[in-house]
Order: structure tokens, then sequence, then C-alpha cells
């Protein structure tokens, strides 16, 4: 097993909550080492973390070992079939069925400078 595979595997396996259900796929070619990473999907967010600072800092660390063994290094993390997204405290705001998207757009607008203006007062 490469040294960038096995990181990564060690890494991954010790952040989620289903080290078994980790998949982890290398491949070479012309532009370097592809890597491919499939978790379970209730342990999606714990790779990804807040707003992607996990997986970007798993990518560098890879970028990192490829550089030294001469090699382009890049991750791609799969989505888990029927994956689902998770808000984490985001609201999102369809129209209904008389709103138009910029009637929905406007009112989510209204309701940022609502809570802006509430700041002020504090």
């Amino acid at each position: 097993m490469a040294d960038d595979k096995a990181f990564l595997e060690y890494i991954v396996k010790a952040l989620v909550d289903n080290p078994d259900d980790v998949k982890i796929d290398r491949t070479v070619d012309e532009m370097g080492v592809l890597i491919t990473m499939t978790v379970n999907g209730a342990d999606m967010g714990k790779i990804i973390g807040r707003q992607g600072n996990t997986a970007k800092a798993i990518r560098t660390l890879l970028r990192v070992i490829g550089m030294k063994n001469n090699a382009r290094v890049n991750l791609k993390i799969n989505e888990p079939e029927g994956g689902k997204v998770e808000s984490f405290g985001a609201q999102t705001v369809a129209p209904t069925s008389t709103q138009t998207s910029a009637e929905v757009s406007h009112d989510v607008q209204k309701s940022v400078d609502d809570v802006l203006e509430d700041l002020k007062g504090i």
C-alpha cells in the first residue's frame, strides 16, 4: 500500500464512527495520483468539517506527502448512495405556490436586514 493511501486510511478511520465502511481507491495516471474515498453517509459531516475545513486539511496533508514522493496527489470524496445534505442551523427557503423565487429572495434579504438592525441596537 502506498504511503499516501495508508496515511489517508489511518486519518479517516480515526475520525469516523463507521471505520469499516471506509473505502479508498488509488489510481495513478499522467496527471498524478487520484485517491477516491467513500465513507458512510452518517460520517460525511466529520470528513468534510465546518465549511470544508477538515477536507481541506486532509487534502493539504496528502499534497505534502505527494511532494515528498515527487507526485501530485488529489483526493476525491464520493457522495454516499442516497446521500443527504444535513443543515446545521442553515435554513433553506423555497417559494410557496404563490411566490416567485425573486419574492422569496427579497423576503430572505429583508430578514437579514432586520437581523442587522437588531444587532446595531446591541
